[in-house]
């Protein structure tokens, strides 16, 4: 279709090749993976997984033309096992395979996606599914084990740098001011279609350079109309995250109710529930972990409308819930340990000594068994040199 100034930018600046990409270079780039396999024609079956507005759509109709494959659409959210088998019986009565891209495949459930197993393991199509959610949850593991899954990542402030540029060149005489680059870049949050919406708006509201002023004022306008179709996902998360850990249970199931309303994935709730239960509230009250989990299973077997009342009480439990973040603390503290200093070797009276070589090199030799000691209590060294002294659980973290 001819573009004309009436098209949207996003849609001006949509790639044309492999190599107009912005990002993902880990994928893309010289010998990577997905690269090679454009270069060879050789493509697979494959799941992208990545957040909003880093390409997935396009990324797979460029593989496609790269290979010289025909492609077809589904959306998991209009599509189902109806529009799934005519999809197949088109790509086998061609006679040659066809790249099938799936949008937001991890809304299908089990027999939709099931549906496409035969024809993805017997090579008919090659199927390329888009995912916003960890597919190791949400995609069946026959499907899965089928394809290969690539991560794609938010855009970074350098590639958003690169699409202003490119914007910026179809914009004759337009400037923006250094401040209110970054002010765009920051209310896109690493997604280049949300960057790309809000640009386009700025650019249309205001004077020939572009203040911050500027961008804050038309960036309530914009990202409202754009967060209709769902792009507020992560915002809405995020403050019903903060509203549970800051124990406030109206916020919270206010929160829940405008996911539950814009028909937010259940699944994506609960598990968010359960990294809730033990990131935040922890060890204080290691009950809310049982319960959330309990949700997760609940949800998982009844789906919506219902379940938002399983989700509800949960939210409100953890929200009402004595809070601590020791754990999380714990973990991240010695995760640092370990990546300054990756091979401490285990001491030797920790050493496991199956054999008698082990034995006659001293593995195990001076473990104290604690329960062989009052209390099942015995001072005994349990980190390796040098991290002797070294806290990372503190029990009195709140």
């Amino acid at each position: 279709m001819p573009q004309t100034e009436t098209t949207p930018l996003s849609a001006r600046l949509r790639p044309r090749s492999l190599a107009d990409v912005v990002g993902q270079k880990h994928l893309l780039g010289p010998g990577a993976v997905l690269a090679s396999a454009a270069d060879t024609g050789k493509l697979h079956s494959m799941i992208l997984w990545g957040p909003p507005g880093v390409g997935k759509t396009t990324l797979a109709r460029l593989l496609a033309d790269a290979a010289g494959l025909d492609v077809r659409y589904l959306s998991a959210i209009d599509s189902g096992v109806k529009e799934i088998r005519a999809v197949l019986e088109e790509a086998r009565a061609a006679g040659k395979p066809f790249v099938l891209f799936i949008d937001e495949i991890h809304r299908f459930n089990k027999g939709q996606q099931d549906a496409l197993l035969g024809a993805v393991e017997e090579g008919v199509l090659i199927l390329i599914g888009a995912t916003t959610e960890n597919p190791s949850f949400e995609v069946n593991k026959a499907l899965l084990s089928r394809c290969r899954v690539y991560t794609l990542q938010s855009l970074g402030v350098d590639e958003l740098a690169i699409l202003l540029d490119r914007a910026l060149a179809l914009y004759a005489g337009r400037s923006i001011q250094p401040e209110a680059a970054k002010a765009i870049m920051a209310f896109s949050g690493g997604d280049g279609r949300r960057f790309l919406n809000l640009l386009e708006g700025v650019l249309d509201h205001a004077a020939e350079d572009v203040t911050e002023q500027d961008v804050r004022t038309v960036a309530q306008t914009v990202l409202a109309s754009y967060d209709k179709d769902g792009e507020q996902h992560y915002d809405i998360i995020s403050a019903f995250i903060k509203s549970v850990r800051g124990s406030d249970p109206d916020a919270a199931v206010y929160w829940l109710a405008r996911m539950v309303e814009a028909g937010e994935d259940v699944l994506f709730i609960a598990r968010r529930l359960i990294i809730l239960a033990s990131e935040d509230i922890g060890l204080a009250n290691p009950n809310a972990l049982l319960l959330a989990n309990a949700s997760f299973e609940a949800a998982s077997k009844i789906g919506w409308p219902e379940s938002r009342i399983i989700l509800s009480q949960c939210t409100i439990y953890l929200a009402n819930s004595a809070k601590s973040n020791a754990s999380y603390l714990a973990i991240g503290k010695a995760q640092e340990a370990v990546r300054a200093q990756p091979d401490l070797p285990v001491p030797l009276h920790l050493r496991n000594a199956p054999t008698q070589l082990m034995k006659q090199l001293g593995y195990g030799a001076g473990y104290k068994y604690p329960h062989d000691y009052p209390n099942s209590q015995v001072e005994q060294d349990y980190l390796p040199e040098g991290l002797r002294q070294k806290k990372f659980y503190n029990p009195a973290t709140k």
